[in-house]
């Protein structure tokens, strides 16, 4: 009973002295602290911060310290590379376009129940000053059928753009925004370009994604240039004889500049081949040359003037130094600038301007290029010898004609000679549709209709139709069944009430 109790009371101090020397620690550890805050004094919130940190930047971490933004010409000369200089020149002429549009609702019900609901539909594009008046280039697919077009500079700064003109042809639009608040892009010649040159496409690929205002720059070389390229979308474009390019473009760098390595627009970017819907290293831009034409016609005249030279070739055949098969002249009618310039039937057109000619596109694109009013150089082969002559371009016929207003938003024009060769039509009188507007969408006449005869009368010009048309109008239940020309196609069109 003893030797219990003698264990348990040495196991009690043993007990005692443990807890005794933790406390010691304990205190210890306390007491040093204690101690050292006391020999420190109270911290400073400058020196609570990790020393020694070999990130900490605290030197640029003062604003007073960072240094001051720089110039292109003050970085250094590693820096400062062709393309840097190049981009510093074109960069402040760039913008962006936001568009809206009203789209009818194609929604079944909607349109059962005539409730003709619809939405605002946005939009994305850039764009370049090419004067310092307002005078903005972009694409025609950007604005096309806008309500509303807003233009953005690089700083963010909003104006409300107006629609000078647009050109579905070339795609080709030109909007303006007051004088002075866009600078110029300094413009250079698309003619003279080489592959293999440094190219810049310039641009919003983001929109306003990424929340910024200012374009971005993509760069690579010209891949090549006078390409041709079908358009996927089925409108009637001309994507001809242009500039090819690796550097990235995206959806949104529609309209804005592809530029030369020293900093001037050589380009409108305007297309990509893509099967995934991004860049593939395969971009099309129009070239300036041709842009600075339509841009001058869209200011001028509010429209584009069709040139026409007054012949017609064949270009589907094959001959031994064509690919594609030069054109053969297979019709000039008399009066026409071809007869004036001594050009016959089976000439084969060689050159125009010295840019050479192997299908049709390359001879519309050297009339386009050269605009109405202009003389152009024409090389052409007769009977084995190489001849030249100048000609003179002339207006489309459509464009100089006379249109008479029939009901509403109908616009006709007598078929005359110069006008079935200029449009290819299989019929030698009638009243050819120009345009059809809005308010007669109803008739399903279509612009290159022509119409032969209205309710069994036979019509020969646009005032034969004015005149069957106002008569109809004016009787009793004024219905009327037209007979009409469609391509190589005749047939009557589903009757309609004419008031």
């Amino acid at each position: 009973m003893d030797d219990g109790n003698r264990v348990r009371r040495i196991m009690v101090s043993a007990a005692r002295v443990v807890v005794a020397a933790t406390v010691l620690i304990f205190a210890g550890l306390g007491v040093g602290a204690f101690v050292t805050t006391l020999g420190n004094g109270s911290p400073q919130p400058e020196e609570s911060r990790p020393a020694n940190n070999p990130f900490a930047r605290t030197s640029l971490a003062d604003p007073a310290n960072r240094p001051a933004p720089q110039s292109v010409g003050e970085i250094s000369a590693a820096r400062r590379t062709p393309t840097v200089v190049a981009v510093d020149r074109v960069l402040p002429s760039v913008v962006s376009l936001r568009t809206e549009r009203t789209v009818q609702s194609q929604d079944m019900f909607d349109r059962f129940f005539s409730r003709g609901r619809s939405r605002i539909e946005s939009g994305l594009g850039s764009g370049f000053a090419i004067d310092d008046v307002g005078t903005i280039i972009t694409n025609a697919h950007v604005v096309s059928g806008a309500d509303r077009i807003d233009v953005v500079d690089m700083g963010g700064q909003r104006f409300e753009a107006e629609l000078v003109g647009s050109d579905e042809l070339t795609d080709l639009a030109v909007v303006r925004i007051p004088p002075n608040r866009v600078p110029a892009a300094p413009l250079g010649a698309s003619s003279s370009l080489f592959i293999g040159e440094p190219a810049i496409a310039l641009g919003n690929p983001s929109g306003y994604a990424l929340r910024n205002t200012e374009a971005t720059v993509t760069s690579g070389v010209v891949s090549g240039v006078g390409r041709d390229i079908q358009s996927s979308s089925g409108q009637e474009v001309l994507y001809a004889d242009m500039i090819q390019t690796d550097a990235s473009i995206n959806p949104g760098n529609s309209g804005g500049p592809l530029a030369n390595a020293d900093g001037e627009v050589i380009g409108v970017n305007s297309s990509i081949f893509s099967r995934s819907g991004g860049s593939e290293g395969l971009g099309f831009a129009i070239p300036i040359d041709r842009a600075l034409v339509v841009a001058a016609e869209l200011l001028q005249f509010g429209r584009v003037r069709r040139p026409w030279a007054g012949l017609q070739v064949l270009t589907d055949r094959r001959d031994p130094e064509s690919v594609f098969g030069r054109p053969l002249v297979v019709e000039i009618l008399d009066g026409t600038p071809a007869s004036e310039a001594g050009l016959e039937v089976g000439d084969e057109i060689v050159s125009v301007n010295g840019r050479i000619i192997n299908h049709d596109l390359d001879w519309q694109v050297g009339l386009v290029d050269a605009g109405v009013g202009s003389v152009v150089d024409v090389a052409f082969r007769r009977g084995g010898r190489d001849l030249r002559t100048r000609l003179r371009l002339d207006e489309v016929p459509t464009g100089r004609a006379e249109r008479i207003e029939v009901l509403a938003g109908l616009r006709l024009i007598t078929v005359t000679p110069q006008i079935r060769q200029e449009r290819g039509l299989a019929v030698d009188v009638g009243a050819f549709i120009a345009s059809v507007g809005e308010e007669a969408r109803g008739t399903r006449l279509r612009e290159g209709d022509v119409i032969l005869s209205i309710n069994r009368n036979e019509v020969r010009s646009a005032e034969d139709a004015g005149e069957l048309f106002d008569y109809y109008a004016r009787a009793r239940d004024g219905w009327v069944r037209l007979y009409v020309a469609r391509g190589t196609e005749t047939g009557y069109l589903q009757p309609f009430r004419v008031r």
